[in-house]
């Protein structure tokens, strides 16, 4: 096979690690870009291409998340990762490790780890590299890399994200949780919502927010159920679609412009978290983006306007 043959036949497996290490879909695409170029540019064929190029493109997305992290720290709120609605590497023999490692819960959980121990963690424990390969990848010895790797295991094992065992289920109260949602029945989401349930948005400081989040089943499914009767009256739609390897959904207005996503974290039969990722910067790989200040403003006009008139009016 010719180079491009090669790369573009691991081009899911670089943009699944630049992904993992970065939770940005723009980041990693520029980080395997660049992969690419330095490949092209080498003279001798690498022994082991997947080799050279995992390295390759883990190495940059380590120099990138380096920046990142200063930059997180100065981020207006809560920091999610971009939404991310397929994952382009499948292996049939990790397919839950890869699915539940790229949900927002474990990506937020990875934010908690240096950027050599994030890499090492995602080369290792997701993708299943050898220590040596490993090594090879961060620049590190063996022995360093198994310290890192000890230390990544115990922060993640610390706060691991639990999901529903069986995908099935889980997908399927999703499914009910979305019915009720454009249903506006209030007492099947309320059911349905784990009693401590959050709602959380990523916004940015440049999409509209519910203050810190909302919390609690009764003022989440009110909230869920006020809001998405006008927001579906006004031409509004919510599509379910997998967000990040869980159950979730992209919300788009009437021009079918993207307004935010929705993941959901479901747990022992109950919707656990949701999260909102609002920030126009975050959904523009996923299409055009609409102006969700906009959207709230016709939402609420039209709630206004269904209120009946106040008796004597």
């Amino acid at each position: 096979m010719s180079r491009v043959e090669v790369f573009e036949q691991l081009r899911p497996l670089l943009f699944s690690i630049a992904y993992r290490l970065l939770g940005s879909v723009s980041e990693a695409e520029d980080a395997v870009q660049e992969t690419w170029l330095r490949y092209a540019a080498t003279s001798a064929e690498p022994a082991s291409a997947k080799a050279f190029l995992s390295a390759t493109v883990s190495r940059i997305a380590i120099d990138v998340l380096r920046s990142a992290r200063v930059r997180r720290e100065k981020y207006t709120g809560r920091w999610f990762p971009e939404p991310l609605l397929d994952d382009p590497y499948q292996d049939p023999a990790r397919s839950a490790e890869l699915a539940d490692s790229v949900s927002m819960a474990a990506l937020i959980l990875l934010e908690r780890l240096s950027p050599l121990e994030r890499a090492v963690f995602v080369l290792r424990e997701v993708f299943g590299f050898t220590y040596s390969e490993v090594a090879s990848a961060v620049g590190r010895s063996e022995v360093a890399c198994r310290q890192l790797a000890v230390r990544a295991r115990r922060h993640v094992d610390a706060g691991r994200p639990r999901f529903e065992a069986d995908r099935r289920e889980r997908d399927e109260l999703a499914e009910r949780f979305f019915g009720a949602f454009r249903n506006g029945d209030v007492d099947e989401l309320q059911a349905l919502l784990a009693g401590d349930v959050q709602l959380i948005g990523d916004g940015g400081g440049k999409a509209p927010l519910w203050g810190n989040g909302v919390f609690g089943s009764q003022n989440v499914a009110r909230l869920l159920t006020t809001f998405g009767a006008s927001f579906l009256w006004i031409g509004g739609t919510v599509q379910p679609q997998h967000v990040n390897g869980q159950p979730g959904a992209v919300v788009r207005d009437r021009e079918g412009h993207v307004i935010n996503t929705l993941a959901l974290d479901i747990l022992d039969g109950q919707v656990q978290t949701i999260r909102a990722v609002l920030n126009p910067d975050k959904l523009q790989h996923l299409g055009p983006v609409g102006d969700a200040y906009a959207v709230l403003r016709e939402a609420n006009r039209s709630r206004r306007q269904a209120m009946p008139s106040p008796p004597g009016d």
